[in-house]
């Protein structure tokens, strides 16, 4: 018996997202049918798949899922097309939601000009938190990577983030270094490897290896943790442009416990339906 479900594809910075009303459908995917649906030659396609839900909290809970079929607590990306997605499905007339995520609530703004703008919440530094182990907290760790010391700042934007700052992100080991940070046994729960080239006080580039996705063209979380890290060094200062291969973000942040706001695009590229068995 199949069973068709409804949904918009999305991307921001080119992150690519599956959109799926879970609100006026029954929305109940194993992580195989996740897998199937990711898959870029036999199924839709995406980085992540994004799940709208009815909260009793806020707005609206906002579930994430990647390509692997394993769920996260957060990302940036996909909070920008979410609001944008329940905006234009008409789902809410606020322009401003408050939206449930795993690792707390989130206040994406859908701007006049079309960006959005998202509140990510503070960033977090406590090891326990990333989660990562380590003796103490620190701006910087070293990290044996098959006996290649590689200096990382580690924090969590909601999801974990080693960031690195290399000399040319075109020439950096993003896919070999990548998939080995990734799952590197002093994260637990596995990490989001970013790769920084500093410009200069206010731009970056920016490649980031995602877990449970690979190398995605633009990662939010990312962008924001990397600017975390650039300016806890003093070797940036706030409002940062993040050049990624899929497009720019703009992140700004005053420091200490204050919230990290990103600003991007969020476009939807086609809607459709898919049979599942």
């Amino acid at each position: 018996m199949t069973h068709t479900i409804r949904f918009t594809k999305m991307q921001g910075a080119g992150n690519d997202f599956m959109v799926l009303d879970g609100i006026n459908q029954s929305i109940h995917l194993s992580a195989d049918q996740i897998r199937m649906l990711a898959h870029r030659q036999f199924g839709v396609g995406f980085d992540q798949l994004l799940l709208v839900e009815t909260s009793a909290i806020a707005d609206f809970k906002y579930r994430i899922f990647n390509a692997d079929g394993s769920e996260v607590a957060q990302c940036g990306n996909g909070a920008r097309c979410f609001v944008r997605f329940v905006v234009d499905q008409q789902l809410t007339q606020k322009r401003e939601i408050s939206v449930e995520t795993a690792s707390g609530i989130i206040t994406p703004k859908l701007e006049d000009n079309g960006l959005v703008t998202v509140n990510m919440g503070a960033p977090r530094f406590v090891l326990s938190e990333i989660p990562f182990i380590a003796d103490a907290i620190a701006k910087t760790y070293q990290l044996d990577v098959d006996g290649q010391q590689i200096e990382i700042s580690a924090l969590s934007m909601g999801n974990p983030h080693a960031v690195q700052i290399v000399e040319d992100i075109e020439t950096a080991p993003v896919l070999a270094l990548g998939s080995k940070i990734e799952s590197h046994p002093r994260f637990p729960e596995r990490v989001n490897a970013g790769f920084m080239q500093i410009v200069d006080a206010h731009h970056i580039k920016l490649r980031v290896f995602e877990r449970g996705s690979g190398e995605t063209l633009a990662c939010g979380t990312g962008a924001c943790a990397a600017v975390i890290a650039g300016i806890q060094l003093g070797r940036l200062q706030s409002p940062v442009r993040v050049s990624a291969r899929g497009g720019e973000l703009h992140i700004a942040w005053q420091g200490g416990g204050t919230p990290v706001m990103m600003t991007g695009p969020a476009v939807s590229v086609f809607t459709g339906e898919v049979n599942l068995a």
